[in-house]
């Protein structure tokens, strides 16, 4: 199995009591985490700040529980959206947005939910399970695996990714894809991640090194033509 993953880790105002939340999810067992930032169209303040980075929240990296290995920190943008236009900010070019690792969005109605999931270019699609939707989600939108993760903003609102993956079975999902929804799928998030911000491309390039004049022994007159 690959290793769990929470990717929804709120951003609290206080360093203090985000570093014990990232903390408490590496000694319970948690390889990745990511920082979620949210950024409401509902509410008046859109700005979009600067995610923090791992080494300001920690001089040293909290090593995963059995693992005795540092546990890895993400960013998450999340847009609460209520209209296609609230996306937009995702194609933009701010200087705040090429910071984060993972972009989700929050639709607030039936539509949306459905464009998300079939024509945005995001890694994540959410929905609140602890509260009744305010529409029906049609299976042709949802054909792909799914994601368990706290949002807690305690520690002791966290829970082990064994706990969760059992809950994953409460709410219907078979015993195998309940742990792929806390680690492998998990993983699939952060490969679709990296390959949108890479989407443009990239090439490696390495200067040839030159051959000496005097070992060179093609006539100047070919040199000429094979310049051109």
């Amino acid at each position: 199995m690959a290793g769990f993953v929470d990717l929804n880790i709120p951003h609290l105002a206080e360093k203090e009591s985000l570093q014990k939340l990232v903390e408490s999810a590496a000694h319970l067992g948690y390889s990745t985490v990511a920082i979620n930032y949210v950024v409401d169209y509902d509410e008046k303040k859109k700005e979009i700040v600067k995610p923090i980075s791992p080494t300001e929240l920690f001089k040293a990296l909290p090593l995963v529980q059995g693992k005795s290995k540092p546990i890895k920190i993400l960013s998450r943008l999340t847009l609460v959206v209520s209209d296609p236009s609230h996306c937009n900010i995702l194609r933009a070019t701010s200087t705040n947005i090429k910071f984060y690792d993972i972009f989700a969005v929050f639709p607030k109605n039936g539509k949306l939910f459905h464009v998300a999931c079939t024509t945005l270019d995001v890694d994540l699609v959410c929905i609140n399970v602890t509260e009744k939707l305010p529409f029906y989600i049609k299976r042709p939108s949802v054909n792909v695996n799914i994601i368990l993760s706290s949002a807690a903003e305690k520690p002791l609102q966290l829970r082990g990714p064994y706990d969760v993956a059992n809950l994953g079975w409460l709410f219907g999902l078979s015993e195998s894809n309940a742990k792929a929804a806390v680690s492998t799928n998990g993983r699939a998030v952060l490969l679709h991640g990296e390959a949108r911000k890479t989407a443009s491309g990239a090439v490696y390039t390495k200067k040839k090194p030159q051959i000496p004049e005097e070992e060179d022994s093609t006539p100047v007159s070919k040199k000429a033509k094979m310049a051109l």
